[in-house]
């Protein structure tokens, strides 16, 4: 757990109520980028874990139970779904998967942490664009070629069709949020 102070922040500066109010205008941002992509790169489409509606489970990929179209998401908490565990030096937690209510707009949210030394992550291309929102550690952020050093508090985005990869670039655990915005997938 991180540390808190008596105002509910954490040692890395970044508490709860700080990410809630980016969400919003994160989503509002990378929403203007949504299918912008070519195409998405064979074996890299980014799934969650588990999904949530309004704080309920459902199935892995947030798919109805018909197999047809994905679930549509309603105003909620959600709490974050056991992952798999740690494989690799990386470990996931999905907190929901599914379509906003405008339809066209697929939303999908997980948190990520990241052992020191462990590999990064596949080079991946996306039809949706990734927001990381850093909570601890130092990551290197790969965009189209260029690497970025990122600190907890600071917020990077790939919009849609963008090559990138995100890896552990400190000597601690490194815990960042993924929020996707784009058409489904």
């Amino acid at each position: 757990m991180d540390e808190m102070d008596g105002s509910g922040m954490n040692r890395d500066g970044m508490n709860r109520r700080d990410f809630a109010g980016m969400v919003a205008g994160l989503l509002a941002v990378a929403g203007m980028f949504a299918g912008q992509a070519e195409g998405q790169a064979a074996g890299t489409a980014g799934r969650g874990s588990a999904t949530a509606t309004a704080g309920t489970a459902q199935d892995a990929a947030g798919a109805s139970p018909a197999g047809g179209t994905m679930r549509e998401l309603a105003s909620g908490v959600f709490k974050p779904i056991a992952g798999r565990g740690m494989q690799g030096g990386h470990e996931s937690h999905s907190f929901m998967t599914g379509m906003l209510k405008a339809g066209n707009i697929r939303l999908e949210m997980h948190e990520s942490v990241q052992q020191a030394g462990a590999p990064h992550e596949a080079i991946g291309t996306h039809k949706h664009s990734e927001i990381w929102l850093m909570q601890r550690g130092v990551a290197t952020l790969y965009l189209n070629g260029v690497e970025h050093r990122m600190e907890a508090g600071a917020v990077g985005l790939c919009c849609a069709g963008d090559e990138h990869w995100i890896a552990n670039a400190g000597e601690t655990e490194l815990a960042y949020f993924v929020v996707t915005v784009g058409p489904p997938e």
